[in-house]
Parts: C-alpha cells; structure tokens; sequence
C-alpha cells in the first residue's frame, strides 16, 4: 500500500513518542482514534494508516476488541538497553547488528529506488537533507541521531516490503549505539556526509544498483570508522 507523506510523518512522530520520548510505554493501550488523532491533529484515517505502518514494523499491536497496544517484544530493540559487561561485548553486538543490516538494507534501498512514488522519494531527500545539516551544526547531536534514523526508515518504508519493515527497531538500535561511542565522530560524520550524498543521488535518479552499492559502502564505513572486531570464521569447514 501506498502511504502518503502526511502518514509516513505522522508514523515518524508516534515511533518518537514511544521509543524516544517514552509517552506510551511497552505493553500500554493507545488512546482511541479520535483523542489520539485531535491529539496530534490529524484526521482519524490518516491515524489508522499511520498505525498500521507501525504495526506492519512491530512498534504496534492492534488486538481486535480492545484496541491498539505498544509491543512489548520488541523492547530489548527499540530501546537500545541491553546488559553488556563491557565495552568489548558492546562492540560485538554493535558489529552484529551493522551485520544484520548489511543483509538487508541495500535490497531494501534497491526495491526502494523501484517502488517509492515521485512524493516518497521526496520526503527521502528532503529528511536526508535535514540529516547532512545536523551532520554540519553538530554531528554528536541527538537531532542528528534522531535525523539519521528518520531518513535510513524512510528508506526502508519506501522498499513497500512490510517484512522488511520490520527490521527498523533493529536500525534504530543500531543508530543508538552507535552514538554511545564517543569515538572517531569527525571521520563518522564525514564519511557519513559523503555516503549521504551518493545514497541521495542514485535513489534520485532511480538507479537500484548504484544505491544498493552505496549503501553497502555507507554501512561498511561505519564498521571501519568504530574499529569494530571481526568475527571468528570457520575457514575448515569443520563444524
């Protein structure tokens, strides 16, 4: 389904009252439709489609009869807490989760450049926008993490996969710890720029394989940049 810019924004703004702001808590009910939708002003469809991308990415769960919950699944991922003994362990995790992205982001920005309406891919550019001129005023920023995160999810809404919308809480994550790391930010940020550029450009021009390189770049850079260790291979093929 084809969502409109009002909806992918007003979705934006209700994933940051509950994973960043923490106004709806894991496990809590929504307000109904029409305090919720005067709440944020905006019209009662507009909500539900809105609700129903959030639930498409498992932010949500809508149980028939009794209304729309936050998920409380998916609190080890979009809150970025998980217990590690040190900064070691965090490392490995943070390699993990750049892993799982490298896996599907490129693909899921590839089927973006083929399936995004004329309006999504501006919206793309013009939240990637907003993500270079943090980049500028302050790179260490939590305007800039919650740009960064904004404009990668819209990348992925655009693919039009509802599967892979669901990885989002893992790019969030990814995201946030990234930014727990007070290390190498003026390389991050300036790689970053430059990748933002090429993403920006080949998903303007619609080309799939240009983006889907410059993506894969982009996420490897910030593997390089945070120095994070490589795993153990089995190269024998012994189990």
């Amino acid at each position: 389904m084809i969502k409109n810019t009002r909806t992918q924004r007003t979705a934006d703004r209700l994933r940051h009252m509950i994973v960043e702001e923490q106004v709806f808590h894991y496990g809590e009910k929504l307000p109904n439709e029409n305090e919720l939708s005067s709440r944020l002003g905006i019209s009662r469809t507009t909500l539900r489609e809105a609700i129903r991308i959030l639930t498409s990415e498992g932010l949500l769960t809508v149980k028939r009869g009794k209304g729309t919950f936050v998920s409380a699944q998916i609190n080890q991922y979009a809150s970025g807490k998980l217990e590690l003994n040190d900064l070691s362990d965090m490392k490995i995790t943070l390699r993990d989760l750049y892993e799982a992205r490298l896996i599907f982001e490129p693909e899921a920005a590839a089927l973006a450049c083929r399936r995004a309406t004329e309006e999504e891919i501006q919206e793309i550019l013009r939240l990637g926008q907003v993500c270079q001129e943090q980049l500028r005023l302050n790179p260490t920023g939590k305007k800039r993490m919650e740009s960064e995160n904004m404009f990668h999810s819209a990348i992925i809404r655009a693919s039009h996969n509802d599967f892979l919308s669901r990885f989002m809480p893992l790019l969030t994550e990814t995201i946030e710890k990234t930014f727990s790391f007070n290390f190498n930010y003026e390389v991050i940020a300036e790689d970053a720029y430059k990748d933002h550029i090429l993403i920006m450009d080949f998903l303007q021009k619609r080309d799939a394989e240009g983006v889907r390189s410059a993506v894969t770049i982009h996420l490897h850079h910030a593997i390089w940049n945070e120095q994070l260790p490589e795993r153990a291979e089995n190269i024998t093929g012994v189990p």
